[in-house]
């Protein structure tokens, strides 16, 4: 590579370009102006993500998300009334990636031909990278949507990749973050059709009840997209030691999140200040390291960043300002004692081996 591709494995970039309205095309400044005096969500004014500052900081292949949750009777949670809702939701979604494909801002990459006809092209000195397509792998995060097993053989035919049986709360198919409790007979079926596609299952958002059923059931490719460590910020969210060494005998990869109470247990949402609490880019590496000790060695620990999943400015570190803010990683994890092969994994190696064994 001439200047090291870097990939992140979890954006929400369509739920962003839909729900809250941003023209993801658009340089960043002009997103954020737009938003000023707004008050709907709390991180107006303040995203982290766009299509020209992915560019800027070299990421040149994402995983990508559909979401969109249903909410049983009763629920505080936002989301969807029906299935069939929800559904509909993820169809909008992927409409988006398909215009921003029409656009030349995005290419789908759903196999190792059009893998490496991608990797070939950023690594194409003669071509500035403004010019260059963002290739994105589609994932489902939290399985709602889908309205019975059938369905998912109808993403997979549109190119789903990846998929997260649980969210936040209760689900369909399995419960999620803050919640108990082992998948449903229906997340259950899922798993099933799920390995017969060799579809990436993502054990990110699971239970730890649902963690060991997946872990024991799927034969297919397993990674956590977007998970930091429990022995650091100790909330049912993180991974536990006993399920990152599970994950590292599946040969998984952890993406390391950027969300600032997924790095540090002093923060609060919409209470704490990054800069008062001095949450850095750095933290994170704290994380990386706790995963490396248990490996020994740096295969199991990337990028699956999170930012602008429902947080800006407000809620990152606070030395980031633009997810173009990432390659500061390879200064930091230099100075932390990793090597060049080590920033290599962590940056891209990880991620493109495993998409190789899994789609093999």
């Amino acid at each position: 590579m001439n200047r090291r591709l870097l990939i992140d494995a979890h954006l929400d970039l369509a739920m962003n370009a839909l729900e809250w309205n941003r023209d993801l095309s658009r340089p960043l400044a002009e997103i954020r102006q737009r938003e000023m005096g707004m008050r709907d969500k709390p991180d107006r004014g303040r995203g982290t993500v766009c299509l020209p500052e992915l560019r800027k900081g070299g990421i040149g292949l994402v995983v990508a998300t559909q979401l969109s949750r249903v909410t049983p009777y009763g629920s505080a949670l936002p989301g969807w009334h029906s299935p069939q809702q929800a559904w509909a939701m993820t169809q909008a979604q992927l409409t988006w990636y398909r215009e921003m494909e029409a656009l030349g801002e995005l290419v789908q990459i759903t196999n190792l031909t059009e893998l490496d006809h991608h990797l070939a092209l950023w690594d194409n000195a003669e071509i500035p990278d403004e010019q260059k397509p963002i290739g994105y792998i589609l994932s489902l995060e939290g399985a709602d949507s889908l309205v019975n097993c059938s369905y998912l053989h109808r993403a997979f035919d549109y190119g789903l990749r990846a998929v997260g049986l649980s969210h936040f709360g209760p689900g369909r198919y399995a419960p999620g973050t803050k919640m108990e409790g082992p998948l449903t007979p229906l997340g259950l079926d899922l798993l099933t059709e799920m390995d017969q596609l060799n579809l990436i299952l993502d054990v990110t958002h699971l239970t730890d009840e649902g963690f060991d059923q997946v872990l024991d059931r799927y034969q297919g490719p397993v990674w956590a997209s977007h998970h930091n460590v429990r022995a650091l910020v100790p909330t049912q969210r993180q991974l536990t030691d006993e399920q990152i060494r599970r994950l590292i005998e599946r040969d998984a990869v952890m993406g390391g999140m950027l969300d600032c109470w997924a790095m540090d247990i002093r923060f609060i949402d919409t209470v704490s200040d990054p800069w008062q609490l001095n949450i850095r880019l750095e933290n994170l590496v704290d994380h990386w390291d706790h995963i490396c000790q248990i490996a020994g060695n740096s295969r199991h620990v990337a990028i699956g960043s999170d930012l602008d999943g429902i947080f800006g400015t407000e809620q990152a570190p606070w030395d980031l300002n633009s997810i173009a803010d990432l390659r500061k990683y390879e200064d930091i994890l230099a100075r932390r004692g990793y090597k060049s092969d080590d920033i290599d994994n962590i940056f891209y190696g990880n991620w493109l081996r495993f998409l190789r064994r899994a789609w093999q």
